[in-house]
C-alpha cells in the first residue's frame, strides 16, 4: 500500500494562507515548485534515463496489459478458450462470444495500457539526446524504449488497425492525431525494431528481463510476416544466435518454459518479470514505481481456482493421436494442460473432479474436466494455498521455439518446403516431446498446401495458450488458409478489426466519427 500524507486545514489556517497571498508581491509567485521535478529538469544522466525506461517496462508489466487485460484479448480473440462457467466476468464473457461493442472495459483497458506505453516510451526518446554521461547506456535505453513502443504498436496495428501515430510527446492539449495509415504504422513499428536490433546487446550484457538485439529481431520477424514480408521475416529471425554464450536452443524439458524454477532459460527470448508476493488476495501490486507486481494469470486460469476459461474442445482435440485409445498420446498434451486424475503439488496432490469448477470439456469423445498449466503454480502447491495464489511465474513472450515454427511457415511461402520441414522437425524431436518427424499418416508434407496444414497444427499445440493465436487467425484468415473461420461468430468485414473504444472517439476529436466497420 502507497503511504499517504494527510494534511489538515482549519479555518484560521485558510485565513491565513488567504492573508498571506494577498500581501505577497506578484513577483513572489512567480516560482517553481520546489518538491516537484518536471521532464525537462530530469533526464540529464543515464541513470535518470534508465528510470524512464523502467517506467515503459512497467507499464507493459501492469494490469491493464500483460499482468492481466493483454491475455485475455488475445485468448478472447482466439479459438483456444472456452470459459470456465458463469463466473466469467460479463466484459470478457462479451468478446469471446463477439457481442461485444465500443465500450467494452477490456478493450479500453488495452488500448489505454499501450498508448501509455508508448507516451513513456516517447518521453525516454525525447530526452535521450541530453543524456551525454554515458553514451552506451543510452543507446541501450533508447533501443529499449523503441522496442517497446513497436510492441505496443504492432498489438494495436494487428488489432485496430489504422490507429493514431504519436513519436514524440504531447506538448499540447490540442496535440491529437488522426489515424494513421495501417501501412505507416507498421513502417514506424519495422523502423523501430530494427534501430533497436542494431544498439540492444546479447542476453549475456543486459539484465535479465531487458530486451535484447535477438527480442528485436524475433518481434520484428512476426511483424514483417504479418506484414506479408516473408524474405525479410526470414532474415530478421536468422540473425538470432543459436551458439555462444547469446546463443538460443530448445530446453530439453518443454515444461521448463512454463515453471518459475527455470525462468530466463536457453530458450527464453523476452519475459515480463513478476514477483510472488506470498498471499491469496487481491493485492496484485504495481501500485507504484517501486512495489513489486504479480500477475493474476494463474488466480484467473487456475484450475482449481476460478477456470474462467478452460481450453476449448478444439484446442484439446488438435493434439495427435500416435497410439489407439482414448488418452492424447502427444506428450505436450499433459505439459499443457491439468485433467482429472493427474497429480500436482511434487505429487502430493491428486486433481479431482471436485477440485475442479463448473464446466467440462469432450476429448477424444471422453467428457472430462481439464483446465490450463502453462504457467500455473500449482505443479508445487496445494490446496488451500493453490486455489487464489497470483502468481510471481515470469509471463514468457517471446521464445525460440516460436522462431523455429516462423522460421518454417517463411520457408514455406517462400517455396522451401523441404527447409520448412526441416524447422518443424527440430520442434517435435525436443527430448521431452519426441514426436515422430514429418510426415506422418495424418501430416504428409509433399506439398505447400500440406505443409502449410503441418505449420497450423504443430504452432497450435507447441504454443497454446501463449497469445500467438489470435495474431495467427488474422493472419492465415487473410491468406484463406480456414475452409471454417475458427471464430464462430465471425463477420466479415466487422470481425477483423476491434471497435475503437468509445472513450477514445469521445476524447480525440481527430478520430471521432472514424469507428471501425461494423460498429
Amino acid at each position: 500500500m502507497k503511504n499517504k500524507k494527510f494534511y489538515i486545514w482549519s479555518a484560521s489556517s485558510i485565513l491565513l494562507v488567504m492573508a498571506t497571498t494577498y500581501s505577497c508581491k506578484k513577483s513572489d509567485l512567480d516560482t517553481s515548485n520546489v518538491n516537484a521535478v518536471t521532464t525537462d529538469q530530469y533526464y540529464k544522466n543515464a541513470t535518470e534515463l534508465t528510470k524512464g525506461v523502467n517506467a515503459v517496462y512497467k507499464s507493459a508489466q501492469g494490469l491493464n496489459l500483460v499482468a492481466r487485460e493483454w491475455f485475455f484479448i488475445h485468448d478472447l480473440r482466439s479459438d483456444e478458450v472456452s470459459p470456465g462457467g458463469s463466473q466469467l466476468e460479463v466484459p470478457r464473457a462479451q468478446m469471446l462470444a463477439g457481442t461485444f461493442d465500443p465500450t467494452n472495459s477490456v478493450l479500453n483497458s488495452v488500448w489505454n495500457g499501450w498508448f501509455q506505453v508508448i507516451f513513456r516510451a516517447n518521453i525516454v526518446l525525447d530526452n535521450a539526446p541530453s543524456v551525454t554521461d554515458d553514451v552506451a547506456i543510452k543507446d541501450r535505453r533508447v533501443g529499449e524504449a523503441k522496442f517497446l513502443r513497436a510492441w505496443a504498436y504492432f498489438d494495436l496495428v494487428s488489432q485496430w488497425g489504422a490507429v493514431p501515430i504519436y513519436t514524440t510527446t504531447v506538448k499540447s492539449p490540442t496535440g491529437f492525431q488522426p489515424r494513421a495509415s495501417v501501412a505507416d504504422v507498421y513502417a514506424l513499428i519495422i523502423k523501430d525494431l530494427q534501430d533497436a536490433a542494431a544498439v540492444l546487446p546479447g542476453k549475456s550484457g543486459t539484465d535479465k528481463g531487458r530486451a535484447t538485439n535477438a527480442a528485436a529481431n524475433a518481434l520484428l520477424g512476426r511483424v514483417l510476416m504479418q506484414n506479408g514480408d516473408y524474405g525479410a521475416a526470414k532474415a530478421a529471425l536468422l540473425k538470432i544466435q543459436t551458439s555462444g554464450a547469446d546463443g538460443y536452443s530448445l530446453t530439453s524439458r518443454f515444461l521448463d518454459n512454463f515453471e518459475e524454477e527455470t525462468e530466463f532459460n536457453a530458450e527464453s527470448i523476452f519475459e515480463m518479470v513478476y514477483v510472488d508476493k506470498g498471499d491469496n488476495g487481491f493485492n496484485w501490486g504495481g501500485d507504484s514505481p517501486t512495489e513489486a507486481q504479480s500477475t493474476v494469470r494463474n488466480q484467473e486460469y487456475n484450475p482449481i481456482a476460478w477456470r474462467n476459461l478452460i481450453p476449448s474442445n478444439r484446442l484439446l482435440n488438435e493434439f495427435e493421436n500416435t497410439a489407439t485409445g482414448a488418452a492424447k498420446t502427444d506428450p505436450r498434451y499433459s505439459f499443457s494442460f491439468y485433467q482429472t486424475g493427474d497429480s500436482y503439488n511434487n505429487g502430493a496432490s491428486v486433481l479431482t473432479a471436485s477440485d475442479q469448477n463448473n464446466e467440462s470439456s469432450v476429448v477424444n469423445g471422453v467428457t472430462k474436466k481439464v483446465g490450463f498449466r502453462k504457467f500455473m503454480i500449482i505443479y508445487k502447491e496445494g490446496l488451500p494455498a493453490a486455489s487464489f495464489h497470483p502468481g510471481g511465474n515470469n509471463q514468457r513472450i517471446l521464445r525460440y521455439a516460436e522462431v523455429l515454427i516462423n522460421l518454417a511457415e517463411c520457408e514455406n511461402e517462400l517455396g522451401n518446403t523441404a527447409a520448412a520441414v526441416a524447422y518443424l522437425n527440430q520442434i517435435r524431436a525436443r527430448p521431452s516431446v519426441a514426436m515422430p518427424l514429418y510426415p506422418t499418416a495424418q501430416f504428409p508434407v509433399g506439398s505447400k498446401a500440406d505443409v502449410t496444414k503441418a505449420i497450423m497444427h504443430e504452432k497450435m499445440v507447441e504454443m497454446a495458450d501463449e497469445q500467438v493465436r489470435n495474431v495467427d487467425i488474422l493472419r492465415w484468415r487473410k491468406k484463406g488458409y480456414f475452409t471454417t473461420d475458427p471464430l464462430t461468430y465471425f463477420k466479415a468485414n466487422r470481425d477483423e478489426l476491434l471497435p475503437i473504444p468509445t472513450a477514445e472517439l469521445d476524447n480525440n476529436p481527430e478520430i471521432n466519427g472514424h469507428q471501425n466497420p461494423g460498429y
